[in-house]
C-alpha cells in the first residue's frame, strides 16, 4: 500500500494518498487522527501512520471529526 511514497510524506502527498482535500487532510493531522510530527512550520507524517488510520477507518462505521458524526464515504451497507 502506497509504495511510491516515501517513509515520511507531507500534509500535500497525505491529501494525494486519500484522495482528499489539502484543508480536509490538515485537519486530520490537527485532529490527531493521522499521526504526526510538527517540524517548525510543516508536519511529517510517517506513512505507516497512513496506513494505520486506514486499517483503522475501515473498521469503523463513521469517524467523529470537529465533533460532529460523518458517516464514511466507503461504509459497509445492507444489499437493497
Amino acid at each position: 500500500m502506497f509504495e511510491n511514497y516515501d517513509d515520511v510524506v507531507t500534509v500535500e502527498q497525505l491529501a494525494k494518498m486519500l484522495k482528499i482535500g489539502r484543508n480536509t487532510a490538515y485537519e486530520l493531522v490537527r485532529e490527531g487522527a493521522v499521526k504526526s510530527v510538527r517540524v517548525g512550520r510543516k508536519y511529517i507524517i510517517p506513512k505507516a501512520a497512513i496506513i494505520d488510520f486506514v486499517n483503522d477507518t475501515c473498521y469503523n462505521e463513521s469517524k467523529i471529526i470537529n465533533g460532529r458524526q460523518t458517516p464514511l464515504s466507503y461504509e459497509r451497507t445492507e444489499d437493497l
